[in-house]
């Protein structure tokens, strides 16, 4: 199973890949842009609720995909890209194994615990 939900999460990035090459960008904003959404983690500088809440907020895809209408709608190619990177972004994370945080540790998400296990 967890192998089908990797492979789902690759068809969602490939799918943030081919919308962003409908916009009117060069290539490497792309890449360059990718990581952006991982700023969010600056709110575990305050506390592990607002970190969670933050990253949550930057990580979750119907934000993502509420923001790429909005920027379909609007015909506003900025607010567009914003919510491609988010969903591919978020898609990416979800290759790796890293996935919604809860309150209580960064490494707790919910697809399981980060790293090794003891």
């Amino acid at each position: 199973m967890n192998n089908l939900l990797k492979l789902e999460e690759v068809g969602q990035f490939l799918l943030s890949v081919l919308l962003f090459n409908q916009l009117d960008y060069a290539w490497w904003i792309f890449p360059a842009c990718l990581l952006l959404p991982d700023l969010s983690m600056i709110g575990y500088l305050v506390s592990s609720r607002i970190g969670a809440w933050s990253y949550n907020l930057f990580h979750h895809k119907l934000v993502a995909i509420s923001i790429l209408i909005l920027g379909f709608s609007l015909s506003n190619p900025l607010i567009t890209l914003t919510g491609v990177i988010l969903f591919g972004h978020s898609a990416m994370d979800r290759i790796f194994g890293y996935g919604l945080k809860f309150n209580d540790n960064f490494k707790n998400t919910h697809l399981g615990w980060i790293g090794k296990k003891d």
